[in-house]
């Protein structure tokens, strides 16, 4: 039998020990980011599409919130009998489950007045429960009340300038001339729904990084 010195041994064990640590370090066990996506109906088409589901929830943990007629804090309008939360409702509702990104595309079933006060609202509220970051995503000025749109586009692109954890996700821009969309303009394809949540996620990152 091969006697070696304590000290060799000792050596060893080190290695061996530092060995097990690296390769705990490298295994694929990191936590992925909880998201927490509250939308209206345009939004909807991603619950709709596998495809789109898979693309946003690739590394995240994502919940989607996404009803018809919903509003940003005004009451929301109802459809076919149901009249859902607002977007400040769903946010105070989840606490501290909302997640380190909230994802917020509200904006379609309403004028515009007042959401720059709303926003500042749903920013507190997320904030307060614990979000690093809120993406928050431009509306897609067509259709009949494209002015409406960009009046709403306005408030968050001014409202990101008073909140340093907002980050402007500009679908606008990102989905001009594009054909992604049903005969409104506004509403997505299973294509559109695609190209949506693949469009989202490095906002989500950038979001998650605020905090």
């Amino acid at each position: 039998m091969v006697r070696y010195p304590l000290s060799t041994l000792a050596v060893v064990a080190c290695l061996l020990a530092a060995l097990a640590t690296v390769a705990s370090s490298s295994s694929p066990a990191a936590t992925p980011i909880r998201v927490t996506f509250v939308g209206d109906s345009v939004s909807a088409s991603i619950s709709y599409s596998t495809i789109a589901k898979k693309q946003l929830s690739r590394g995240l943990a994502v919940r989607l919130d996404v009803e018809v007629c919903r509003r940003l804090v005004q009451p929301s309008c109802t459809f076919q009998g149901t009249t859902p939360t607002t977007a400040l409702q769903a946010v105070e509702s989840y606490g501290r489950s909302l997640g380190q990104v909230l994802v917020v595309k509200v904006g379609y079933n309403e004028d515009g007045r007042g959401y720059g006060a709303g926003i500042d609202r749903v920013m507190r509220a997320a904030i307060r429960n614990g979000a690093a970051g809120v993406v928050w995503v431009t509306l897609r000025e067509a259709g009949q009340y494209a002015s409406l749109y960009r009046r709403t586009n306005a408030a968050i692109r001014n409202a990101a300038k008073r909140w340093p954890q907002m980050v402007v996700a500009d679908w606008n821009a990102r989905s001009a001339g594009k054909p992604w969309f049903g005969s409104d303009g506004l509403h997505l394809s299973a294509r559109g729904a695609a190209e949506l949540a693949k469009f989202l996620r490095p906002s989500v990152f950038r979001a998650a990084s605020l905090g």
